[in-house]
């Protein structure tokens, strides 16, 4: 074998034996041999294992640059490639491909204070949700929301899965408070539903024994204390609260169709009577025309005389249909009214004791209001102003006071 030709490789050598030299810098070190071959074949040989090594090289700045591996990956495959170069079997520029690996030593230990700072921001934001939803947690257990509350608390429960561990301590304490919480309120919502259960249980039999009674009554005739019976069965059922949904609705059903059967009845019954009483509203009719023909009253002994007859006369006439019992009875009662206001008008004016008092009050003002007017006379004539004025205000309020009693004393002339 020559080495004709390797001179014209910088990177190395092939000495007459087939040993294969690579360079570096001033040092030149042994990296394999190729006795089989040409010195070209040699140097083509180990140069395409350093091709292979900057392959690698270059694939590792493309996936560490771009954040494709994680900073322990990283750095592993840097050590592998490393030791490749420091103990090197190729021929190439090894010292500057070595600086290449080694230039991205700083770009791992970068990504991996970034990822330190990421992984502790997380947790922070995990430690923070995690007390959140502790809270939450607990403010549920707390109140008694049946329906939305373990709802929430499942989607809770998820949330909690999807985050990031704390340390042990920490985790553990917040777990402990959100399970606990969980079961504080298991606990509570089975409780309130047995109840619950319980108690519409207990509704179930009231309203059995309650559609029993209104079946019993929905043949009744006897109109008034049926229908009171059936108000307080109504009151009842209100009272014993929902039964379990599946007969609440069968036992309704059965309560209401016993009321319908009995109030259908009473009002057939009453529309019969209402035709029966039909005649006796127009009676009233034709008499409510000759009492309302007695307003207004101009001889009140006269229209006293008539309302009585009239009187007799309606109580003689009987019932009318239901719906004209108010109207009718309003319109008898106005006229009544009437007479009976000036009646009382009349008693009043005729009554002597008050005639006597009000006879009495004018005659005091009026000698009260003769002392101040002499008084008013000297005062001015004594030119005192301020005793006019004090006079004058107490003269103008008895004059006022004179005034409403001959106006009141009238009324008994």
């Amino acid at each position: 074998m020559t080495a004709q030709g390797n001179e014209h490789d910088s990177y190395g050598r092939v000495d007459a034996d087939g040993t294969v030299y690579v360079r570096l810098g001033d040092e030149e070190r042994a990296v394999g041999q190729y006795p089989e071959g040409t010195a070209e074949e040699a140097m083509a040989f180990f140069t395409k294992r350093f091709e292979g090594l900057v392959f690698e090289v270059q694939l590792l700045e493309q996936r560490i640059r771009g954040g494709a591996m994680s900073p322990d990956e990283a750095t592993k495959s840097i050590q592998k490639v490393a030791v490749q170069l420091e103990e090197p079997h190729c021929v190439g520029d090894v010292k500057g491909l070595l600086a290449r690996l080694n230039a991205l030593k700083p770009i791992v230990g970068l990504q991996r204070e970034q990822r330190r700072e990421d992984r502790a921001r997380k947790q922070e934001e995990s430690r923070d949700r995690k007390a959140a939803i502790v809270a939450e947690a607990e403010s549920i257990a707390a109140g008694k929301d049946w329906r939305n509350g373990a709802n929430r608390l499942r989607d809770l429960l998820a949330e909690w899965k999807e985050l990031p561990r704390l340390d042990k301590s920490s985790d553990d304490e917040l777990w402990h408070r959100f399970s606990s919480a969980r079961t504080s309120y298991t606990r509570a919502r089975k409780a309130h539903f047995a109840e619950l259960s319980e108690k519409r249980e207990g509704a179930r039999v009231i309203k059995e024994k309650l559609a029993k009674e209104a079946e019993a009554l929905q043949n009744s005739t006897e109109w008034g204390p049926t229908a009171a019976q059936f108000r307080q069965l109504m009151q009842e059922w209100k009272a014993a609260g929902p039964a379990p949904k599946d007969v609440d609705d069968a036992l309704w059903k059965r309560f209401r169709g016993a009321q319908d059967v009995f109030f259908a009845a009473r009002d057939a019954a009453n529309a019969e009577l209402d035709q029966e009483f039909a005649a006796n509203a127009e009676v009233k009719q034709a008499l409510l025309v000759e009492a309302e023909a007695l307003l207004p009253v101009t001889d009140l002994a006269a229209a006293k005389r008539a309302f009585r007859e009239i009187a007799e006369k309606w109580d003689a006439a009987g019932k009318v249909p239901r719906d004209q019992i108010k109207p009718l009875e309003n319109r008898i009662r106005k006229v009544e009214q009437e007479i009976r206001a000036l009646e009382d008008a009349e008693w009043r004016k005729s009554d002597p004791e008050k005639s006597a008092r009000a006879d009495g009050m004018v005659g005091q003002l009026e000698d009260a209001i003769a002392k101040i007017e002499k008084d008013l006379e000297k005062a001015r004539a004594a030119g005192n102003e301020k005793k006019v004025r004090d006079l004058e205000e107490n003269l103008e309020s008895r004059r006022q006071f004179l005034e409403m009693a001959r106006k009141t004393a009238s009324e008994f002339s």
